[in-house]
C-alpha cells in the first residue's frame, strides 16, 4: 500500500529548491498575459510580445514570452512562458534549444512557472545546460498565465505549447536559437514532452527534434488515478483533473462528485504548487474529500473520462527518435511498474531507449537527481553521437 501523499511529492517536484522560509507567493499576473483575438491570430510559434524577466542567471538573459499556439479545436490561442539564452557567442547554426515542460504547478491561471518567484530553481541542471550553450525553452501551458481553463493532463494540448515555444525561441530577434531541439519534461511535463515527440513530425516540421527526455512521465492515465485513489493526495490529484475536464470537455463533474464536495474541489483548484507553504491548505482539502468526495467507486471505468483517459495516455513514438526515461523507484505518484511497461512499450515498437532508475528517490527529487546525466545525454544528441538503448535487456 503506498503510504505518503502524492500531493507531497507533487509539490516537491514544483518547488523542489524552496526552503520554508523562503517561500513566496506567485507574482501578480500583468496585462502582458492578455492578447486580443486580433493578436493572437497569427502561426503557431510566432511572437505576440516579449519583456525581460528577473535577474540574469549565470550569463544568461530570460524573457518572458507569450506566443501563438493551437487550441483543442484547431484554433490559434496564446500561451505563455519563457526563453532563456546562454551568454557569450552562439555557435555556428545558433543555440541548441532544450524544450523543458514542467510538473504540476496548478490549473488556475495564476499558477504559471513564469509567475513564480522562484522560475529559476525550479528547472533542474539549468546551470548545466547553459554552460552547454543549451538555450531553454519553457512553456507555461494553455490556460496558465493565460486566461483559462487550463487542459490539465490533455497530451495534444501540453505537446504543441512546448513544440511552439521552441519555435518562439527561434523567431527571437538576436536570440540567434537553432531549431535543433531535445525536449525534457517531469511528472505532467513527461506526458507533454511525449506528447510533443508523437506530434512533432506532422505539426512542427520546421523543428528538428533529436531525443526526448522524460523524468517520471504521466503516461497510463487510468493506471494513475486509480493507483493514487485511496490517499488524499490521489484526491487531489483526481479532482483537479475532474475539474479541469469539466471545463475543457464539458465532462460533468457532477456525475462523479458528490455535491457536498464541490466547493471544496473548487478550493483545491485555486491553490497552486509553488512552494511547502501551499502543502498544508491542500492537506487540509484532502482530508475533507477523503470524508466526502465520490459518487462511484471507479471513474476511470465511467464514459466520458474513460474515453478521455485513454486518448490522452501517450503511446509509442516515431523509431527514430531516442528516449531517455528517468523513474525513481520509491515513486508514490508514478508507478515505477507502469513507467518500465511504458519503456517496454517503446522498445518493442522499435525505439532506442535508455532508462536510468535511482534507488531510494521519490517524485518530487527525480529531475534533480537525474539532471546530469539527463544533460550529458542531450549533450549526445545535439553532438550526432549515437544514442544507447537498454531495450535488448528489456523483459
Amino acid at each position: 500500500m503506498r503510504s505518503r501523499s502524492p500531493i507531497l511529492v507533487l509539490v516537491a517536484a514544483g518547488a523542489m529548491l524552496i526552503t520554508a522560509g523562503g517561500a513566496h507567493p506567485a507574482a501578480a499576473q500583468s496585462a502582458f498575459y492578455q492578447a486580443s483575438p486580433a493578436e493572437i491570430a497569427g502561426p503557431p510559434g510566432s511572437i505576440i510580445r516579449t519583456e525581460p524577466m528577473g535577474d540574469s542567471w549565470f550569463g544568461a538573459r530570460t524573457l518572458r514570452v507569450l506566443y501563438r499556439s493551437t487550441g483543442l479545436k484547431g484554433e490559434p490561442i496564446a500561451v505563455s512562458g519563457a526563453v532563456i539564452v546562454p551568454g557569450g557567442t552562439p555557435p555556428p547554426g545558433g543555440w541548441p534549444v532544450v524544450g523543458w515542460a514542467h510538473p504540476t504547478t496548478g490549473i488556475v491561471p495564476r499558477c504559471a512557472p513564469t509567475l513564480a518567484i522562484f522560475f529559476f530553481q525550479q528547472i533542474p541542471g539549468l546551470r548545466m545546460m547553459l554552460e552547454h550553450g543549451f538555450a531553454i525553452a519553457a512553456t507555461d501551458y494553455p490556460g496558465l498565465g493565460t486566461p483559462g481553463p487550463h487542459p490539465y493532463l490533455v497530451g495534444d494540448s501540453e505537446g504543441r505549447a512546448v513544440l511552439d515555444s521552441i519555435r518562439a525561441a527561434h523567431e527571437l530577434p538576436g536570440a540567434s536559437i537553432s531549431t535543433r531541439s531535445v525536449l525534457w519534461g517531469h511528472s505532467q511535463g513527461g506526458q507533454a514532452v511525449l506528447f510533443a515527440a508523437k506530434l512533432a513530425a506532422l505539426y512542427s516540421p520546421d523543428l528538428t527534434v533529436l531525443g526526448v527526455v522524460a523524468a517520471a512521465p504521466a503516461t497510463e492515465l487510468s493506471a494513475l488515478m486509480r493507483d493514487d485513489i485511496a490517499t488524499a493526495g490521489g484526491k487531489n490529484l483526481l479532482a483537479m483533473t475532474l475539474w479541469s475536464w469539466d471545463r475543457v470537455f464539458g465532462a460533468p463533474m457532477s456525475e462523479i462528485v458528490v455535491a457536498e464536495a464541490v466547493p471544496d474541489v473548487d478550493r483545491l483548484a485555486n491553490i497552486c504548487l509553488e512552494s511547502i507553504i501551499d502543502i498544508r491548505p491542500r492537506q487540509i482539502v484532502g482530508k475533507e474529500l477523503t470524508q466526502q468526495f465520490l459518487k462511484v467507486k471507479d471513474p476511470t471505468a465511467m464514459e466520458p473520462w474513460k474515453r478521455l483517459l485513454a486518448e490522452n495516455t501517450i503511446g509509442t513514438l516515431p523509431p527514430s527518435l531516442p528516449v531517455l526515461i528517468a523513474q525513481g523507484a520509491a515513486d508514490v505518484v508514478v508507478d515505477p511498474p507502469v513507467t518500465a511497461a511504458y519503456a517496454k512499450l517503446l522498445c518493442a515498437a522499435g525505439s532506442r531507449v535508455a532508462m536510468l532508475s535511482y534507488p531510494g528517490v521519490g517524485h518530487g527529487m527525480i529531475s534533480r537527481d537525474a539532471a546530469k546525466p539527463s544533460v550529458d545525454w542531450m549533450a549526445d544528441r545535439f553532438a550526432g553521437r549515437g544514442a544507447p538503448s537498454d531495450c535488448n535487456h528489456a523483459d
